[in-house]
């Protein structure tokens, strides 16, 4: 169970939502007297959450075939945040911060992250997504929106850097924007070949202000980026956020 410390934010989500396809048609509006579920999005600040998440992280790999190696030290240049419902954890993500011992990605792609650390940029690294299957996708959107509120505008970090299998490359590029920036090479970590994406954090604020909050109400746009908290959630989050991790 996972309901003992104050979340970072919260929602409310229709029960049993199933998670949809990247093109596929979003939810229709809650009908009035339908169940909601209430989720919580936490930060990882105990050996046994951090754990769980791995727990979680080793499920979805498996299931998708993949291999993983957990991390046995904690490192103070990453955060980690879990989605939990019920006091179920459904959903996690690690944001790896740029220092002096890299990135994971540096294994694969230190020659095209040098060339943007050469350019003044500050790096991090989303990883080690892992989403329940059955869950709304807005838990998926409340992962990344506040990864970038801790990246972005509490620490100065200027850009994400991913590595994604081929077969995830038009999913983040379509749903968040991501754009290539280094070709396929092979990653042990996992077992599978690896793509190099890249996302300038300033443009994931433009699409924030833009679309954040909209929810079902977006007419055609099709990315995550309705399914982000509102602007006006923002100072709330990152107040939260930075309490929780000091």
């Amino acid at each position: 169970m996972f309901q003992d410390e104050l979340p970072i934010a919260t929602f409310e989500m229709p029960a049993c939502l199933r998670a949809p396809q990247p093109c596929a048609t979003p939810p229709a509006l809650p009908e009035p007297g339908r169940e909601m579920q209430v989720f919580h999005i936490r930060l990882a600040n105990s050996a046994g959450r951090r754990e769980a998440a791995s727990l979680l992280i080793r499920k979805m790999y498996g299931w998708r075939g993949y291999a993983f190696e957990p991390s046995l030290q904690h490192d103070p240049n990453k955060v980690t945040l879990y989605a939990e419902t019920g006091g179920e954890l459904v959903g996690t993500m690690s944001l790896c911060l740029d220092s002096e011992f890299g990135l994971p990605a540096d294994d694969n792609f230190r020659d095209r992250l040098d060339a943007l650390r050469s350019q003044g940029r500050r790096l991090c690294e989303p990883s080690r997504l892992a989403i329940d299957k059955g869950v709304s996708k807005r838990v998926f959107a409340a992962l990344i929106h506040i990864s970038y509120l801790y990246s972005h505008k509490l620490h100065g970090f200027s850009d994400y850097v991913i590595e994604v299998n081929p077969r995830h490359v038009m999913f983040y590029k379509r749903m968040l924007g991501f754009s290539d920036f280094g070709g396929e090479r092979p990653c042990s970590r996992v077992g599978a070949p690896a793509v190099l994406l890249r996302l300038p954090l300033d443009q994931m604020g433009v699409q924030i202000r833009k679309w954040g909050g909209l929810m079902e109400q977006h007419g055609d746009e099709r990315s995550f980026y309705p399914y982000f908290f509102p602007l006006w959630d923002e100072p709330g989050i990152s107040a939260r956020l930075r309490g929780g991790h000091d």
